[in-house]
């Protein structure tokens, strides 16, 4: 097991945006909680459980205490888990893949559509420094739509109350209240919100 002050670090270097060189103590620390994270999410995907049980292996897969509104289709896969922290009332469809080593953030209200792949990390052009690995936040803010077979890149930030096309591939910013689609994404029109 991995002790809380560890991890607790790890997001705080993570948060940083410091740029992790392979070897480092930081980068032997990836691979140790990857490899928690597929213990976690193994259980979690080989077998039934009940909605609670969800709730209960997802606060364990994220370290943190996670609300019982949330909800999750499994298969669902991640190569860290630490570094996911979601709101209330979030509901991610089967098949989704986060690389949140670098933080992702999902708001209140979200609905993150299946097979959804969202990537936290990058590399250097270079190739002699290609295995470093740089780290970006990735943020999707509250009641955000994100439909089916979505990539979200590193350092995105997905405004509140955006929806973002199925097939779409987000590689700059999508503003609140705004419509985007495609390879890469653009904003096609913005969405009227009335007081219902």
């Amino acid at each position: 097991m991995i002790e809380t002050t560890d991890i607790d670090n790890f997001r705080q270097v993570m948060s940083s945006g410091e740029h992790i060189e392979i070897g480092s103590d930081m980068f032997t620390m990836f691979h140790k909680l990857s490899q928690e994270a597929l213990k976690i999410t193994m259980e979690l995907n080989l077998k039934y459980h009940t909605p609670e049980e969800i709730v209960d292996i997802f606060s364990e897969l994220t370290g943190r205490n996670i609300d019982k509104s949330f909800r999750l289709f499994p298969p669902f896969y991640t190569d860290c888990g630490k570094n996911i922290r979601v709101g209330k009332n979030v509901f991610i469809n089967a098949c989704c893949k986060f690389q949140d080593q670098g933080g992702i953030e999902i708001g209140d209200g979200a609905l993150i559509g299946h097979n959804t792949t969202i990537a936290t990390l990058n590399h250097y052009e270079n190739p002699q420094l290609r295995q470093n690995l740089i780290p970006k936040k990735v943020k999707i803010g509250k009641n955000v739509w994100i439909g089916s077979d979505c990539t979200i890149l590193p350092g995105v930030i997905i405004g509140d109350g955006a929806i973002v096309g199925a097939g779409s591939v987000v590689t700059k910013n999508i503003p609140e209240n705004s419509i985007a689609v495609g390879n890469p994404a653009r904003v096609i029109r913005r969405i009227e919100v009335s007081n219902v």
